[in-house]
């Protein structure tokens, strides 16, 4: 396991070590939250890199990755801690075969630790051989109100109540990252208890960047000519926007095709890696992405001339 970063920079080539290219505002957030000791509240739209972060963090320090997919109706039972009912029941069964009718030490038997069922907090908070996790709460916006509420004691504590063994503390904290795609506000009183940051789409620099970061030998041309028509496509009026998952989605269809540069043909072939709305695709298809691409050459061989 290795220490946490000791300075912004450090934090940067942290995460380019893992293939991350962040941002320096991001890389000042993350490096903080460490410091600090506190969770990192990550919100922006979807595919634009926030769950990996905790991803290449777990692999860049060496710790093991915990993560809580979160999603509507999610309860203590699935994300902190259960009971192993079937066998609380055969422990019961065998115990009353076995004449053995003490009920307080029957009681006291089945509610021990070997009948805990461990979900992803309780596993974060425990001491581990490898040390403290990376704990990722991915979408909390996915989750109703009420578990939202009991994350606070987690998250300003790190300790879990089971009424049946006691108050479980953790020793060292774990690296918390959560994330929200937005689609409801998260409490005021939860956001309190993390240093937030939004996460945005990358400038046609830091994506191309990531490109080359995630799939390096892409040819230079292509590379502009993706960059270029992804991010005018993000100034369109479109339901979903694509993200930096789709970029390279999309990259690695294109090389898979075996295309060194955009044709209208290829890009009406293969936008479905780009856009995930039906109405998406067919308002960019055809004419509108003639007029992209058209703009997105003009732009790239303009800035070959002056050598950019």
């Amino acid at each position: 396991m290795r220490p946490a970063p000791s300075s912004v920079d450090a934090t940067q080539d942290l995460l380019a070590e893992g293939r991350y290219v962040a941002d320096r505002s991001l890389a000042t957030a993350l490096f903080l939250a460490l410091k600090l000791g506190r969770p990192l509240f990550l919100e922006g739209e979807a595919g634009v890199g926030k769950t990996e972060i905790a991803k290449v963090l777990g692999d860049t320090l060496g710790r093991r990755l915990v993560r809580l997919q979160c999603y509507e109706g999610l309860d203590v039972a699935s994300a902190v801690y259960e009971w192993n009912y079937p066998r609380q029941m055969l422990e019961i069964r065998l115990a009353e075969a076995g004449g053995e009718a003490n009920r307080d030490a029957l009681a006291k038997d089945i509610f021990a630790e070997s009948f805990l069922i461990r979900r992803p907090l309780l596993q974060a908070l425990e001491p581990h051989p490898a040390g403290p996790a990376v704990l990722l709460i991915d979408e909390l916006d996915r989750t109703d109100e009420p578990f939202e509420a009991f994350l606070l004691e987690v998250l300003s504590d790190f300790q879990i109540t089971i009424p049946e063994l006691g108050t479980i503390k953790a020793e060292e904290p774990p690296i918390v990252i959560i994330t929200s795609n937005r689609t409801r506000e998260i409490h005021d009183a939860l956001k309190r208890r993390c240093f937030y940051h939004w996460v945005d789409y990358p400038d046609a620099r830091r994506e191309a960047e990531i490109i080359e970061a995630r799939l390096p030998g892409i040819p230079e041309r292509l590379t502009a000519e993706i960059v270029g028509f992804v991010q005018r496509l993000r100034k369109t009026d479109l339901f979903k926007l694509p993200g930096v998952a789709e970029t390279l989605d999309w990259t690695q269809a294109l090389t898979t095709l075996d295309r060194l540069e955009l044709d209208p043909r290829t890009i009406n072939d293969t936008l479905g890696a780009l856009l995930k709305y039906q109405d998406d695709i067919a308002k960019i298809q055809g004419s509108a992405a003639e007029r992209l691409l058209a703009d997105v050459k003009n732009e790239v061989a303009a800035n070959q001339a002056v050598g950019v």
